[in-house]
């Protein structure tokens, strides 16, 4: 058992917990920040680690064509290639397959695809995917799965689930023959697209696999909000309670506080990197746009409290406006920050029954925009 319960609210299924992993324990709810290769993009690795940042992605897809496993092999594994000493989770690289790639062909057996950086033709079963995330030495790792865009029949997503839970047992089946020596726990998900029965199937299916953890995908792809809350109330209850419970794809607050609530322990999602990027910051008041003049003479910092605070709004503005490299740097820091900061203020205030309180007061104060 990897997972241990700390605390439930009592008006809410939120929960705070812990997950056992071989680089050390993970407080949740977890922000994982993404490092699709190998990289968080625009920010150190020693600085989320001095941050307190506990876990951090990876990309199976993304690495297996770049730089490739015999190179990663040669350093031990990831945490060796990148000097991360924390734990890494690698998704299986399934959405990026279907999203990515010019060309694929879905089988029972496998995936083929032609990668998207050079063309070449490439093959992947459930089983080469676990062998890949072994070289890796991912800490926790992902099923590979069949994505699958709304508004599908519910043939297609049928049929794409089916294929998804044999996969599963045979990821399964790999991943208990690994060797000794890798310690990595493997995630299943869950799918079903936008259809109760499925997902409830699903659910059912991969729980009688008895995993160390479940993952729900499918879900923050673009539909309206509304339905997103309709089918992860529905299907967060379908997980097992004693096993982590991961929300795929998720990167603003109002979609982890929503997750929260509903007792998701993980979440991750490039979305506050790339934004980042581009000059808009999470604050408690909403987003901040550093480009906005309003901010060409602002002498304060975006946050008291965030690592950027030495620096003003209007310092920060004229690094993206002279277009220093710096400007993104210090933005994906401070959003990274910010995301941590929400979910450890979400673990105070579930330990303290008052996350409905927490989540309403929070909400109502961000979306009120940012004061001049």
């Amino acid at each position: 058992m990897i997972y241990r319960k700390l605390h439930k609210d009592q008006h809410c299924e939120a929960r705070t917990g812990q997950i056992h992993l071989p680089h050390g324990n993970v407080d949740t709810p977890v922000f994982m920040p993404v490092g699709t290769n190998a990289s968080v993009k625009a920010v150190r690795l020693e600085d989320l680690f001095s941050m307190g940042v506990q876990l951090i992605l990876g990309n199976t897809y993304h690495l297996y064509l770049r730089p490739g496993m015999d190179v990663i092999q040669k350093f031990g594994g990831l945490h060796g290639f990148n000097n991360w000493n924390g734990n890494i989770l690698t998704d299986s690289g399934g959405y990026q397959v279907f999203s990515l790639a010019p060309f694929r062909k879905v089988t029972n057996e496998g995936v083929e695809f032609r990668s998207h950086i050079d063309g070449s033709k490439h093959f992947l079963t459930p089983e080469k995917v676990v062998g890949i995330q072994e070289i890796l030495n991912s800490d926790i790792q992902m099923v590979l799965d069949v994505c699958t865009e709304p508004g599908i029949s519910h043939k297609s997503a049928r049929e794409a689930l089916e294929i998804t839970t044999s996969w599963a047992l045979r990821a399964k089946n790999s991943w208990e023959t690994t060797t000794e020596t890798y310690q990595g726990k493997l995630f299943g998900i869950v799918q079903g697209n936008f259809y109760e029965d499925l997902r409830a199937r699903s659910a059912e299916e991969l729980s009688a696999l008895d995993l160390p953890g479940y993952a729900i995908g499918g879900l923050s792809v673009g539909e309206p909000f509304d339905q997103f809350q309709h089918y992860l109330a529905f299907t967060a209850p379908l997980l097992p309670g004693g096993k982590p419970r991961y929300l795929m794809g998720v990167g603003t607050p109002e979609y982890i506080l929503e997750a929260i609530e509903h007792g998701i322990d993980m979440f991750d999602c490039v979305f506050p990197t790339r934004v980042a990027r581009n000059g808009t910051l999470f604050t408690d008041h909403g987003r901040l746009v550093l480009k906005n003049q309003r901010y060409e003479y602002d002498t304060r910092p975006v946050s008291e409290h965030s690592p950027t605070a030495a620096y003003s709004r209007s310092y920060l503005r004229h690094l993206f406006k002279a277009g220093e490299m710096l400007g993104p740097m210090l933005a994906s820091l401070h959003n990274l920050w910010f995301l941590k900061k929400l979910v450890e203020d979400s673990r105070r205030a579930i330990h303290e029954n008052r996350f409905l309180e927490f989540k309403r007061s929070f909400l109502d104060l961000y979306s009120m925009g940012i004061p001049d």
